[in-house]
């Protein structure tokens, strides 16, 4: 693989900072159907059930009286019974997701020249750290 291209520094190492988001590859966690783009939760979606036997019983009693979700209950000529759910609701897999870590520290691509490293708890604060540098250097530009 072959390096970026970037351009020449304006300035020493130590007037750098690189803010970079990364994620685990090892790690996964559970997450909600919206952070991952499901489809049935973007769309809305159908379960037919099939109450003639045992396990069709069970989900259709889950689906009525536990699972919290909106939907609309008919019967097919074939005596199955469909559930229509609603979008923006939670589906019912279990989505999983990398997590990822929000980073700063100092320096830039030719190195961290103090050693510091900072990771922030979640996108927020790192974009309003962004912010609060960005606002920084426009103000020293500005100043000339």
């Amino acid at each position: 693989m072959s390096d970026p291209f970037r351009l020449p520094a304006q300035g020493p190492v130590q007037a750098y900072q690189t803010f970079s988001v990364r994620s685990r590859s090892d790690r996964m966690i559970k997450t909600v159907c919206e952070k991952v783009g499901c489809a049935a939760w973007r769309l809305g979606w159908e379960s037919v059930i099939d109450e003639t036997t045992d396990l069709g019983r069970a989900q259709a009693q889950y689906i009525r009286t536990q699972s919290g979700r909106t939907f609309r209950e008919q019967k097919t000529a074939t005596g199955q019974t469909v559930f229509r759910f609603e979008s923006g609701q939670r589906c019912f897999a279990e989505h999983q997701t990398r997590p990822e870590l929000y980073l700063v520290r100092d320096g830039d691509h030719r190195g961290n020249p103090t050693g510091q490293k900072r990771q922030h708890a979640n996108a927020a604060d790192w974009v309003d750290h962004m912010q609060e540098e960005l606002g920084r250097f426009n103000e020293d530009r500005r100043r000339g």
